[in-house]
Protein backbone atom coordinates (compact mmCIF):
# COMPACT_ATOMS: atom_id res chain seq x y z
CA UNK A 1 0.00 0.00 0.00
CA UNK A 2 1.48 3.39 -0.58
CA UNK A 3 2.23 5.96 2.06
CA UNK A 4 -0.04 9.02 1.89
CA UNK A 5 1.16 12.02 0.70
CA UNK A 6 1.90 14.67 3.21
CA UNK A 7 2.34 17.23 1.10
CA UNK A 8 0.18 17.42 -1.66
CA UNK A 9 1.42 18.27 -5.47
CA UNK A 10 0.01 21.71 -4.90
CA UNK A 11 1.54 22.54 -1.46
CA UNK A 12 5.09 21.44 -3.73
CA UNK A 13 4.05 23.78 -6.51
CA UNK A 14 3.33 26.54 -4.28
CA UNK A 15 6.73 26.17 -2.82
CA UNK A 16 8.23 25.72 -5.87
CA UNK A 17 6.31 29.29 -7.19
CA UNK A 18 7.81 30.85 -3.82
CA UNK A 19 11.67 29.80 -4.60
CA UNK A 20 11.96 30.77 -7.97
CA UNK A 21 10.36 34.34 -7.12
CA UNK A 22 13.01 34.68 -3.87
CA UNK A 23 16.20 32.98 -6.16
CA UNK A 24 15.32 33.15 -9.95
CA UNK A 25 14.00 29.96 -12.36
CA UNK A 26 17.57 28.63 -12.27
CA UNK A 27 17.58 27.64 -8.16
CA UNK A 28 14.43 25.42 -8.85
CA UNK A 29 16.63 22.06 -8.50
CA UNK A 30 15.04 19.12 -6.78
CA UNK A 31 17.82 19.27 -4.39
CA UNK A 32 17.16 22.84 -3.57
CA UNK A 33 13.36 22.09 -3.81
CA UNK A 34 13.98 19.19 -0.91
CA UNK A 35 15.66 21.92 1.28
CA UNK A 36 12.80 24.12 1.00
CA UNK A 37 9.99 21.20 1.44
CA UNK A 38 11.87 18.68 3.65
CA UNK A 39 11.25 15.45 1.18
CA UNK A 40 13.65 13.52 -0.65
CA UNK A 41 15.05 14.37 -4.41
CA UNK A 42 14.10 11.09 -5.59
CA UNK A 43 10.69 11.30 -4.21
CA UNK A 44 10.26 15.11 -5.77
CA UNK A 45 11.71 13.49 -9.20
CA UNK A 46 9.22 10.68 -8.44
CA UNK A 47 6.37 12.94 -8.46
CA UNK A 48 7.37 15.92 -11.53
CA UNK A 49 9.55 13.89 -13.19
CA UNK A 50 12.60 16.69 -14.32
CA UNK A 51 13.79 19.75 -13.40
CA UNK A 52 11.81 20.99 -16.94
CA UNK A 53 8.42 19.57 -15.53
CA UNK A 54 8.35 20.81 -12.46
CA UNK A 55 9.34 24.25 -13.61
CA UNK A 56 6.43 23.73 -15.89
CA UNK A 57 3.77 22.85 -13.88
CA UNK A 58 4.73 25.33 -11.19
CA UNK A 59 4.00 28.20 -13.95
CA UNK A 60 1.05 26.76 -15.63
CA UNK A 61 -0.54 26.64 -12.09
CA UNK A 62 0.55 30.56 -11.51
CA UNK A 63 -1.16 30.80 -14.52
CA UNK A 64 -4.29 29.22 -13.17
CA UNK A 65 -4.51 31.75 -10.69
CA UNK A 66 -4.40 34.61 -13.00
CA UNK A 67 -7.21 33.25 -14.72
CA UNK A 68 -8.94 32.82 -11.55
CA UNK A 69 -7.78 36.73 -10.19
CA UNK A 70 -9.07 38.37 -13.67
CA UNK A 71 -11.92 36.26 -13.82
CA UNK A 72 -12.65 37.64 -10.33
CA UNK A 73 -11.57 41.09 -11.18
CA UNK A 74 -13.49 41.67 -14.15
CA UNK A 75 -16.79 40.28 -12.11
CA UNK A 76 -16.15 43.30 -9.48
CA UNK A 77 -15.47 46.14 -11.75
CA UNK A 78 -18.26 48.25 -13.51
CA UNK A 79 -18.43 47.79 -17.37
CA UNK A 80 -17.40 50.94 -18.18
CA UNK A 81 -13.86 52.21 -19.06
CA UNK A 82 -12.89 53.13 -15.71
CA UNK A 83 -14.13 49.85 -15.00
CA UNK A 84 -11.20 48.47 -17.42
CA UNK A 85 -8.45 50.86 -15.92
CA UNK A 86 -9.23 49.34 -12.09
CA UNK A 87 -9.16 45.99 -13.44
CA UNK A 88 -5.59 46.41 -15.02
CA UNK A 89 -4.55 48.39 -12.14
CA UNK A 90 -5.54 45.87 -9.80
CA UNK A 91 -3.64 43.08 -11.90
CA UNK A 92 -0.49 45.51 -11.65
CA UNK A 93 -0.80 45.64 -7.74
CA UNK A 94 1.13 42.29 -7.13
CA UNK A 95 4.27 43.36 -9.00
CA UNK A 96 6.03 45.09 -6.18
CA UNK A 97 8.84 46.78 -6.03
CA UNK A 98 11.39 47.43 -8.81
CA UNK A 99 13.78 44.60 -7.40
CA UNK A 100 10.50 42.09 -7.41
CA UNK A 101 9.06 43.42 -11.00
CA UNK A 102 12.85 42.75 -12.27
CA UNK A 103 13.17 39.37 -11.35
CA UNK A 104 9.52 38.47 -12.40
CA UNK A 105 10.69 39.39 -15.42
CA UNK A 106 12.66 36.07 -15.53
CA UNK A 107 9.83 34.18 -14.80
CA UNK A 108 8.15 35.35 -18.03
CA UNK A 109 11.65 34.90 -19.95
CA UNK A 110 10.42 31.24 -18.83
CA UNK A 111 6.87 31.48 -20.08
CA UNK A 112 8.54 32.12 -23.76
CA UNK A 113 10.59 29.25 -23.92
CA UNK A 114 8.13 26.72 -22.98
CA UNK A 115 5.57 26.66 -25.69
CA UNK A 116 2.85 25.41 -23.27
CA UNK A 117 3.21 28.10 -20.93
CA UNK A 118 3.73 30.74 -24.30
CA UNK A 119 -0.11 29.39 -25.39
CA UNK A 120 -1.34 29.59 -22.00
CA UNK A 121 0.09 33.06 -21.88
CA UNK A 122 -1.91 33.94 -25.49
CA UNK A 123 -5.11 32.45 -24.48
CA UNK A 124 -4.79 34.87 -21.52
CA UNK A 125 -4.55 37.88 -23.39
CA UNK A 126 -7.50 36.51 -25.34
CA UNK A 127 -9.68 36.07 -22.28
CA UNK A 128 -8.21 39.55 -20.60
CA UNK A 129 -8.67 41.48 -24.26
CA UNK A 130 -12.31 39.84 -24.22
CA UNK A 131 -12.93 41.36 -20.76
CA UNK A 132 -11.54 44.85 -21.76
CA UNK A 133 -13.42 45.24 -24.60
CA UNK A 134 -16.58 44.11 -22.91
CA UNK A 135 -15.79 47.76 -20.67
CA UNK A 136 -16.28 49.61 -23.48
CA UNK A 137 -19.63 48.44 -24.93
CA UNK A 138 -21.69 51.34 -23.36
CA UNK A 139 -19.95 53.89 -25.13
CA UNK A 140 -21.06 54.47 -28.44
CA UNK A 141 -18.66 53.73 -31.11
CA UNK A 142 -15.72 52.45 -28.96
CA UNK A 143 -12.14 51.79 -31.07
CA UNK A 144 -11.80 48.75 -32.98
CA UNK A 145 -9.57 46.24 -30.82
CA UNK A 146 -9.71 48.43 -28.02
CA UNK A 147 -9.19 45.54 -25.40
CA UNK A 148 -5.83 44.76 -26.81
CA UNK A 149 -4.83 48.42 -27.51
CA UNK A 150 -5.53 48.67 -23.77
CA UNK A 151 -3.58 45.73 -22.36
CA UNK A 152 -0.53 46.47 -24.91
CA UNK A 153 -0.28 50.04 -23.16
CA UNK A 154 -0.75 48.76 -19.75
CA UNK A 155 2.27 46.16 -20.67
CA UNK A 156 4.44 49.16 -22.10
CA UNK A 157 3.76 51.13 -19.11
CA UNK A 158 4.76 48.54 -16.56
CA UNK A 159 8.08 48.71 -18.54
CA UNK A 160 8.38 52.13 -18.42
CA UNK A 161 7.51 52.45 -14.79
CA UNK A 162 10.87 50.13 -14.38
CA UNK A 163 13.09 52.51 -15.87
CA UNK A 164 11.96 55.30 -13.35
CA UNK A 165 10.18 53.73 -10.50
CA UNK A 166 9.81 56.83 -8.85
CA UNK A 167 6.17 56.29 -7.54
CA UNK A 168 4.22 53.00 -7.15
CA UNK A 169 3.50 50.87 -10.37
CA UNK A 170 -0.09 51.15 -9.60
CA UNK A 171 -0.22 54.67 -9.53
CA UNK A 172 1.90 54.94 -12.58
CA UNK A 173 -0.03 52.53 -14.68
CA UNK A 174 -3.47 54.66 -13.20
CA UNK A 175 -2.34 57.73 -14.34
CA UNK A 176 -1.37 56.65 -17.78
CA UNK A 177 -4.14 54.40 -18.86
CA UNK A 178 -6.20 57.69 -17.52
CA UNK A 179 -4.59 59.28 -19.85
CA UNK A 180 -4.78 57.19 -22.73
CA UNK A 181 -8.32 56.39 -22.40
CA UNK A 182 -9.43 60.18 -22.12
CA UNK A 183 -7.29 60.68 -25.32
CA UNK A 184 -9.24 58.01 -27.16
CA UNK A 185 -12.34 58.33 -25.67
CA UNK A 186 -12.16 62.13 -26.62
CA UNK A 187 -11.11 61.25 -30.26
CA UNK A 188 -13.75 58.90 -30.52
CA UNK A 189 -16.72 61.67 -29.35
CA UNK A 190 -15.41 64.80 -31.85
Amino acid sequence: MPRPKTQTDGDLLEAAHRLIHEEGPDALTFARMSEVCGLSPSTLVQRFKTKAGLLQQTLLRAWDKLDDRTIALTATVPPTPDGAITLLVALSRNYGGIETYADGLLILREDFRDPVLRARGAAWKIALCKALDGCFETIPNPPAGIGMLLAAQWQGLLLWWGFDPQTTVAAYVEDGLKRFVATLTERRVR
